[in-house]
């Protein structure tokens, strides 16, 4: 129950006329004279308990609450709708204490009108209810408050500006909140105009940002982005992706920007070959189906923000994507005609430039027999250096479980690479399947010099078994 104190208000309670008849009431110190009245109720004549349950009675039944709405239209709300009680405070007995102690006089000199604070209560859960019921939040005659905006994308037609609604919704929160301070307050009506709970219309089809805004779409239909892939091209149309606008402000477009990450997502589906299988021509002369990192690969997140910044623009234009991993062809194969290529069925190692081989040597790969078999692929050389020792992992006692100082060495796939192994003395054959390496690819220290000197960071690195 929410309380709040009530002083008499004009129109609140309805004056009750309760004429009783005593014959000897200017004596009967336990009954108001005649012609008194508190908050403008008649409690002549009545005991103290009597006159108590007739001001409480008059204000909780007679209570009503007009709520003024646009047009002229009228609600209303009783205290019965809302669960209203009124309790009479105990300077009722002050008033009849203070008429017996002056000699109970009556008339109308005599001074015997009162007012006096009450205590009201209502149930806010019923007042909630009520409100929600109000014809103005619920009926059937509501029209929405609408602003001026730009249309929907419609296949063939440009956008426009739909004009602005001015209806007769209401603002839920402040209208419960008006109605609620009213009733609190013990006003008999509350204006909604007044009070501002009108939903105002607050953009007009004279808006000059919308009316930018609107002109800025339009000329994104005429646009057209255009994406190079080597000698392919895809274009993206205005027509197409105005479908992705979802407003604007301040004259710029607000586009969805999963949508247009899920366009830059199937031109990577189309045009990245890094991480797909392809397929490769051995030396041997076999062809071996093949995938790996080494590829063209977008820079999707990179391409998605640039996408948003050249719709923007409102001017047609190529674009060459951004990578986030790239190849030496944009024509199959994507390796080009200059690599390595690692033959682990025939332990042989070839250097090919401009299609032809210029080094070759035999090797020894990963140890089959302890699971350390170098795994097939599709690569590019991370780097190279000189002189460096290669160290297996790291012991409890901190030894490693092998140093390994090399003259050579080239990683292509983590920890895997070309290198010398003057530790060996023979390479080749079948060496690899008992007696082979870690993973690295073991060369013959007198060739190894001169293919460090011919491969730099990027050359494709191809392992085929």
């Amino acid at each position: 129950m929410r309380k709040m104190s009530w002083l008499k208000v004009a129109g609140t309670a309805a004056v009750v006329a309760l004429f009783i008849s005593f014959p000897s009431l200017a004596d009967d110190n336990t009954r108001f004279v005649d012609g008194t009245d508190v908050n403008g109720i008649a409690i002549g004549g009545l005991t103290q308990e009597e006159a108590g349950a007739k001001i409480s009675q008059s204000y909780a039944q007679s209570y009503k609450l007009t709520i003024l709405e646009r047009d002229g239209k009228k609600e209303e709300i009783t205290g019965e709708q809302i669960g209203l009680t009124v309790t009479v405070p105990g300077n009722l007995k002050e008033l009849l204490d203070s008429q017996n102690l002056t000699g109970r006089q009556s008339g109308p000199s005599a001074g015997n009108s009162y007012t006096l604070e009450l205590t009201a209560s209502f149930d806010e859960a019923l007042l909630k209810a009520r409100i929600q019921s109000l014809a103005c939040l619920s009926g059937a005659d509501i029209t929405e408050t609408k602003d001026a905006h730009i249309s929907e994308w419609k296949e063939g037609e440009p956008f426009t500006i739909v004009p602005e609604v001015q209806g007769n919704s209401l603002n839920a929160s402040l209208t419960e909140a008006a109605i609620q301070t009213a009733v609190v307050s013990g006003a008999s009506s509350v204006d909604l105009e007044a009070c501002g709970c009108y939903v105002p219309v607050q953009v007009t089809k004279d808006d000059e940002a919308l009316n930018l805004l609107c002109e800025r779409m339009n000329q994104c239909r005429d646009m057209v982005i255009t994406y190079r892939f080597g000698e392919q091209t895809e274009e993206l149309k205005g027509e197409v992706f105005t479908q992705w606008f979802t407003g604007g402000q301040d004259g710029r477009v607000q586009i969805d920007r999963a949508k247009a990450a899920a366009y830059i997502g199937t031109l990577a589906s189309k045009y990245d070959t890094a991480g797909t299988a392809r397929t490769f021509h051995t030396t041997a002369g076999q062809d071996v189906v093949l995938t790996g990192p080494y590829g063209w690969k977008l820079d999707q997140t990179v391409e998605t923000d640039t996408l948003l910044l050249l719709i923007q623009t409102g001017q047609s234009q190529v674009r060459e994507p951004v990578y986030a991993a790239s190849a030496a062809s944009r024509t199959a194969p994507d390796w080009g005609n200059t690599y390595v290529e690692v033959d682990m069925g025939n332990q042989h190692v070839y250097l090919y430039e401009n299609g032809a081989v210029v080094w070759d040597a035999p090797c020894v790969t990963g140890n089959v027999s302890k699971n350390y078999t170098t795994p097939e692929g599709i690569y590019s050389l991370a780097y190279k250096e000189t002189d460096r020792v290669l160290r297996g992992a790291k012991k409890a006692d901190g030894t490693y479980e092998y140093e390994s100082p090399v003259s050579y060495w080239m990683p292509f796939n983590g920890g895997i690479g070309l290198h010398d192994a003057n530790w060996r003395d023979k390479f080749g054959g079948t060496i690899y399947q008992y007696a082979g390496s870690h993973g690295c690819i073991n060369l013959p220290p007198a060739t190894v010099k001169a293919l460090y000197d011919r491969i730099d960071k990027g050359t494709p690195v191809i392992c085929h078994n």
